[in-house]
């Protein structure tokens, strides 16, 4: 009988872990309306992510602060802080233990179109956003609720163990096939970390138009982000296989066909507060 090279036993040794590892996932959150279901692979631990991230945020908004630029605008940061603190009530649905991360939201003086959420709930929108979108009430919920939904996921952390994980992997695979380990890294990138992020960025699509609905903003208004983003870019998405982002259009479709999902939710939550829907 021929005995199976080294390498091979090696690279299966390896894909053998990648399995075991695999069928250990779970989900950081419960599926809510949307039916959420994903499970994710966790390797970093989330107390050394949050930490990072709140000395980063810590340091981001102190540089700010010394070059007057942190909530200049005192209505621009109430009502964004309102938007907020109004999503941010609905987060355990997804996320019983997220109602207890020491949420934090400033507002940035600049002209890039951004905002974010780092892992443990620091939030931070850009003026440009709100100012050169021209933002609504339902369209600002909508980037909120998008960027919160990454952190009560934890992508960041997801993303750092698929990376631990994939170069471990595949450089064993390198050493044991001698295929070039630049090879295998690129490999990789596409075959699981583009994918991974397009499949993360619509995770945060759809939960935040959850939590924008049972916050009682309008769902049916967060896909004109999107067509704003096209008008600010020319349009140009770039190529949807290798963008991290969905291209608009697609994005624009997915959103919608989720929005049934979630109306019945913010029906209630307007009959709930007993007062007309706020005007758009």
């Amino acid at each position: 009988m021929t005995r199976a090279p080294a390498s091979l036993w090696r690279t299966m040794a390896a894909l053998a872990c990648t399995i075991g590892l695999l069928q250990g996932c779970a989900s950081t959150t419960q599926s809510g309306a949307i039916g959420l279901q994903r499970s994710q692979l966790m390797l970093v631990s989330s107390d050394s992510i949050n930490a990072q991230a709140a000395k980063g945020f810590q340091q981001l908004t102190a540089d700010a602060q010394s070059k007057k630029k942190l909530n200049t605008d005192a209505a621009m940061t109430q009502r964004v802080r309102r938007i907020g603190h109004d999503l941010i009530a609905q987060v355990g649905v997804f996320r019983p233990d997220a109602r207890n991360w020491a949420w934090e939201i400033n507002v940035f003086e600049s002209e890039d179109i951004n905002a974010f959420c780092a892992p443990g709930g620091k939030i931070g929108v850009y003026t440009g956003l709100v100012n050169r979108l021209r933002l609504s009430d339902d369209e600002l919920a909508a980037v909120m609720g998008h960027e919160i939904a990454h952190a009560l996921r934890e992508h960041s952390r997801e993303q750092m163990s698929q990376k631990t994980l994939s170069g471990l992997i595949t450089s064993t695979i390198a050493v044991a096939t001698g295929v070039p380990g630049e090879l295998m890294d690129a490999g990789s990138q596409m075959l699981v970390h583009l994918p991974n992020s397009r499949a993360m960025e619509l995770e945060s699509d759809v939960i935040g138009l959850e939590l924008m609905a049972r916050a009682g903003y309008d769902p049916r208004n967060a896909s004109s982000i999107w067509r704003k983003m096209q008008q600010v870019s020319g349009g140009q998405q770039g190529a949807s296989f290798l963008s991290t982002h969905p291209a608009g259009d697609q994005r624009i479709a997915e959103l919608d066909a989720y929005v049934p999902k979630v109306l019945p939710l913010y029906q209630a939550a307007v009959a709930q507060k007993k007062t007309p829907a706020r005007s758009r």
